[in-house]
């Protein structure tokens, strides 16, 4: 009767660990990024020894995987799909952006370092278009339903954590002012 208790007991220790690793990567690819983690620091981070890391991450790839999921698990994007049913192409804009820079403000470290780190470092690059890439398709569909080439490209720019960035953290911005402006800014764009 013992042995199915102490399998267990190892399984959820073996569960705690592994969570504990990718808490430990989350951290710091939220400080220096995905594509200056190493497994070391990674590994010193959680209190475990190298060996464990690899036992459960033999790869790079394996550990972005787990650590972008438990991310986007914890704290998804925002589901555009019920965006689609506010008839007012304006407010559609207005709380679709408001629910995207908010998504941004929570996220604002992490997705600072992983958005850079994937200008330049290739698995980087493909596990976050794997993450982020159909949930912002979707808010780029809804949001551009009716919108002309011109403002589709405006709309792009809205979208951008990086213009999100800039209006609210780098020009001090409130959220509410920073969504406005970039509505009018769609909105206005020239066909």
């Amino acid at each position: 009767m013992a042995r199915p208790y102490t399998l267990k007991r190892r399984a959820e220790q073996q569960a705690q660990t592994r969570l504990r690793i990718v808490e430990a990567a989350v951290d710091l690819h939220g400080s220096v990024g995905p594509a200056q983690t190493t497994f070391s620091m990674v590994a010193e981070r959680a209190g475990v020894q190298r060996h464990t890391l690899y036992a459960h991450f033999p790869d790079e790839r394996s550990l972005l995987l787990a650590c972008s999921g438990l991310t986007m698990e914890r704290d998804p994007l925002p589901d555009a799909t019920p965006w689609a049913t506010i008839a007012d192409r304006r407010e559609r804009l207005r709380t679709g952006l408001a629910a995207l820079y908010e998504w941004y403000g929570r996220n604002a470290a992490l997705a600072a370092c992983v958005l850079r780190d994937a200008e330049h470092h290739a698995l980087t690059r493909e596990v976050t278009e794997l993450r982020l890439g159909p949930p912002m398709a979707t808010c780029r569909t809804v949001l551009g339903d009716g919108l002309t080439q011109t403002q589709q490209a405006m709309l792009a720019l809205a979208l951008s954590f990086f213009t999100w960035r800039t209006l609210t953290r780098d020009s001090g911005l409130a959220t509410d002012v920073a969504v406005d402006a970039m509505v009018a800014a769609i909105e206005g764009a020239a066909p």
